[in-house]
Order: C-alpha cells, then sequence, then structure tokens
C-alpha cells in the first residue's frame, strides 16, 4: 500500500539540534560518565547512538563505549507477522554488568521494542541501570515504559505512522508523518 506525507515534522537541522540538545542531557544526569555505556537498537537507534557518542566525545572529550543489540529473536510479534526473521549480529564487546546504559532508539511507540532491548541486555549480564533515549515519542503504550530522554513529543494517531530516515540508511535526514493512502 503506498503511503502519503502528511508533514515534515524534523528536518536535518532539527535532528542535529535535538541530538545535541539530548547529549548534554545525558551528560548532566550522569555524574559518572566513566561509567557509561551507549547502547543503539538496530538498525536506526545505531545510528543515532553513534551521533550521541561523537556530541558527548566534543561535550566532555570522553569516547563512550557503543554497544549495537539485534532484538529480533526477543521480539513478541514474530508469530502474528508470519515471516522468517533476518537476524543480524549483536555487537557488545565489553561487560554490562554494574554499568549504566543508555538504551538508543528512533521512536518509541508501543514500548515492546524497548521490552525485548532490556531482555536482551539482560541475558548478557546485570547492569547497574538501564536509561531510555528516543529521537521521537509517539504515545499509545502498550506497556509501562517510558524515555528518560525525548527528542520530540509526537502525539499521533494510530493509524498515522512516524518515519524517522536517517542519511545513513536513508539518504537524508528527517521524520515524517505518514498515513496509508
Amino acid at each position: 500500500m503506498a503511503e502519503k506525507i502528511k508533514a515534515k515534522i524534523m528536518d536535518q537541522k532539527r535532528i542535529s539540534r535535538a541530538i545535541t540538545r539530548l547529549a548534554t542531557e545525558v551528560v548532566e544526569r550522569n555524574r559518572n560518565i566513566e561509567n557509561l555505556i551507549l547502547m543503539g537498537i538496530r538498525t536506526r537507534g545505531t545510528f543515532i547512538a553513534e551521533r550521541i557518542r561523537k556530541a558527548i566525545k566534543k561535550i566532555e572529550g570522553i569516547e563512550l563505549p557503543l554497544g549495537i543489540l539485534d532484538i529480533t529473536l526477543y521480539r513478541d510479534d514474530i508469530p502474528q507477522r508470519g515471516i522468517q526473521p533476518e537476524v543480524k549480529a549483536t555487537e557488545i564487546p565489553f561487560s554490562v554488568d554494574k554499568k549504566d546504559i543508555i538504551l538508543i532508539d528512533d521512536v518509541l511507540f508501543t514500548g515492546r521494542t524497548v521490552r525485548a532491548a532490556m531482555d536482551s541486555i539482560v541475558d548478557l549480564g546485570r547492569p547497574r541501570t538501564i536509561q531510555l533515549l528516543v529521537l521521537i515519542d509517539r504515545g499509545h503504550r502498550e506497556l509501562p515504559i517510558q524515555a528518560d530522554y525525548i527528542g520530540k513529543v509526537l502525539p499521533t494517531s494510530r493509524r498515522e505512522r512516524v518515519r524517522v530516515k536517517i542519511k545513513e540508511v536513508d539518504g537524508a535526514d528527517e521524520v515524517l508523518i505518514t498515513e496509508e493512502e
């Protein structure tokens, strides 16, 4: 089905400003920055995490460890989709034990992706804390999960879709609201 663009919410400049603000908030709220680990949820969350990492390095002069989570096998909707999932590598070359983790994704919607990511992290060890950073929070939670750091709150209807485009994947940086035609 075709989708029509209803609104362009963020362009490259606004996304860049949000990343800088989010990185500053992470630094301000975490006194022991040396204990932080950034973890991006594949796919777009990993690129947002890398941008947050670069912004924190610019602010603090510290390059934080960055992990990449593939939560495919932790999802609870695989049987409903009726498709064979494509599993990609989880890349976490360090211990998560007693670390403060900043879990990063592009859009927070029902909370199910975040729940799957937390299950994945806990299977790797016992972190001290897990905080959540998202570029967009669009509401409609099905699980009691909320973000600690939010780039933009974007109220939407359930019919609408939020499309985060990242230059590394999509060739452009923008956030769109779309709807099936």
